[in-house]
């Protein structure tokens, strides 16, 4: 692995079937132990129930208000600062709650892919593609 620095390309951002925009932040060969992308929930959505199998995910809520559904805990409110750690297997949802944007970053170990992602309300698609550039 090389030291280097990554730079937020807000123009890569995109939705996806799951209700929610993603910026893929780090997602490459030269980081093979995470993957790291910047999630967005407009207010009054809510994304789709899903879970990841193989891969622990946390949320890193960095701005907004929602409302988390994780594993068997009860319900619960997050807010900038908040972490959310999901396990492997662990279903999963959050709703923004508030009246501005909800941002979080998704760090996921080992990195997201696609295979290991499943959809949990079967009307909806897996949420996310392929970074457009690995290397960014």
């Amino acid at each position: 692995m090389q030291e280097r620095i990554k730079h937020q390309n807000s123009g890569a951002e995109f939705m996806t079937p799951e209700h929610c925009y993603i910026i893929e932040l780090s997602t490459s060969p030269d980081d093979p132990d995470v993957s790291i992308a910047r999630a967005r929930v407009a207010p009054g959505a809510t994304t789709s129930l899903h879970r990841l199998r193989g891969t622990t995910e946390r949320y890193c809520i960095i701005s907004g208000r929602g409302r988390m559904d994780v594993g068997n805990i009860p319900t619960c409110t997050v807010s900038a600062g908040d972490v959310v750690i999901i396990p492997p297997l662990c279903r999963q949802r959050i709703t923004n709650t508030g009246k501005d944007d909800l941002i979080f970053l998704a760090i996921c170990t080992p990195p997201f892919t696609q295979d290991n992602y499943e959809d949990m309300e079967p009307q909806s698609a897996p949420p996310r593609k392929p970074a457009a550039h690995p290397s960014q």
